[in-house]
């Protein structure tokens, strides 16, 4: 089977340089697998996991954002913040995802700004999945 470059890439610098046989990616429009090959494209991401299938087995990378680029031999993804899975402290984001939830919960009571609180728990939850699958 023929290899993807893959990068992911955030404004703090590159997260994964390297291949893989497999991207899979949920974007706005729904989840794409791409393969060596595919059809060029620019897509939008959503606050998911990215998994990388490799010889080896696979990575998963907690995306908060960006997008992906595809030209059938590379796949760059320039995301607003991303973590490789080894990278994640669970204990964080456990406490990420309870701040939160009790921002949502003021957000309700206060009449405050629900979609940042939305936001910041969409990207814990998907840091601890990541962490956790």
């Amino acid at each position: 089977m023929s290899e993807l470059k893959v990068s992911v890439v955030t404004p703090d610098g590159p997260v994964f340089e390297g291949k893989a046989n497999m991207v899979i990616a949920r974007t706005k429009a729904g989840e794409l697998g791409i393969l060596h090959g595919h059809v060029p494209l620019v897509a939008p991401l959503k606050i998911d996991i990215v998994r990388l299938k490799q010889d080896s087995g696979e990575e998963w990378i907690a995306v908060n954002g960006g997008f992906m680029e595809v030209n059938g031999e590379e796949v760059n993804i320039l995301a607003d913040t991303a973590e490789r899975e080894q990278d994640i402290d669970i204990d964080r984001a456990e406490r990420a995802k309870q701040r939160a939830e009790d921002r949502l919960n003021e957000a309700k009571e206060q009449k405050v700004d629900a979609v940042m609180a939305q936001v910041a728990l969409q990207k814990a939850i998907n840091r601890i999945h990541t962490k956790n699958h």
